[in-house]
């Protein structure tokens, strides 16, 4: 059988015996695909420095008949976040993209939308603050994927929530205006809702100029985490991590 060729990124890696590793990829052409890479520990040729999380790699692959998991054949490095200085924010950062779309994407799916976000998000978590690039990518990937609600009306009883307060509850779907919130509500500000609204519109490089601090837009990133939570069903490690920052 012909090995396949995608683009991909490295997503997490697991010791598997003693020199394998088991890999699962995003990859452009198949969407997650999980693998074994052979003696991967061992052979610089075929995998040196390319089983690192969130390594872009140009992936070659073989799928066999009547096995789930693909046999990794080689890597070739297109990208790697261990080209700059890594701090604690960074990879707290990347570990969350990794966590998220693992979780959160179907085997075998392929989305060219999604990849290409994540590509350019990772290359703007180069520089600078982590907040900005991390909050385009949840929000994009939370709408991408089909899982955001309306941010202009209230989901209880349709009314227009521009310039009104709203808010959002772990175990509803959608915002609620003040008249129909939970008990244990939490608001998302209308600053954050303008926020979204602008990141719709603009491209990931529209805001290269901005160099937010944790607090901003906390409120959106913590709905958007939680949408997703409430999707998988388990608490992300790394929204724990992000909480502490």
């Amino acid at each position: 059988m012909p090995l396949k060729q995608s683009e991909a990124i490295v997503l997490r890696t697991y010791p598997l015996r003693e020199a394998d590793l088991l890999v699962t990829l995003f990859t452009r052409a198949e969407g997650k695909v999980k693998g074994v890479a052979r003696s991967a520990k061992r052979s610089r040729r075929r995998f040196g420095g390319a089983m690192e999380p969130l390594t872009g790699v140009c992936v070659y692959y073989e799928d066999r008949e009547r096995q789930e998991l693909a046999r990794l054949d080689s890597c070739d490095i297109l990208d790697s976040p261990l080209s700059d200085a890594l701090d604690y924010p960074r990879v707290v950062a990347l570990e969350h993209i990794a966590e998220t779309l693992d979780e959160l994407l179907p085997d075998r799916e392929a989305n060219d939308a999604i990849y290409r976000l994540t590509v350019s998000v990772l290359r703007r978590l180069r520089e600078g603050s982590i907040w900005m690039p991390l909050t385009y990518f949840q929000l994009w990937l939370v709408r991408l994927v089909g899982f955001l609600p309306e941010l202009g009306v209230c989901s209880q009883c349709g009314q227009v929530l521009n310039g009104s307060r709203a808010f959002y509850h772990a175990l509803a779907d959608g915002l609620m205006c003040i008249d129909h919130k939970r008990l244990a509500s939490a608001e998302l500000t209308a600053e954050s809702r303008g926020m979204a609204r602008q990141m719709f519109r603009l491209p990931l490089e529209g805001f290269a100029a901005e160099a937010w601090t944790q607090p901003q837009y906390a409120d959106l990133r913590r709905y958007l985490i939680q949408i997703v939570e409430r999707h998988i069903e388990k608490r992300l490690i790394t929204s724990v991590m992000l909480n502490k920052l």
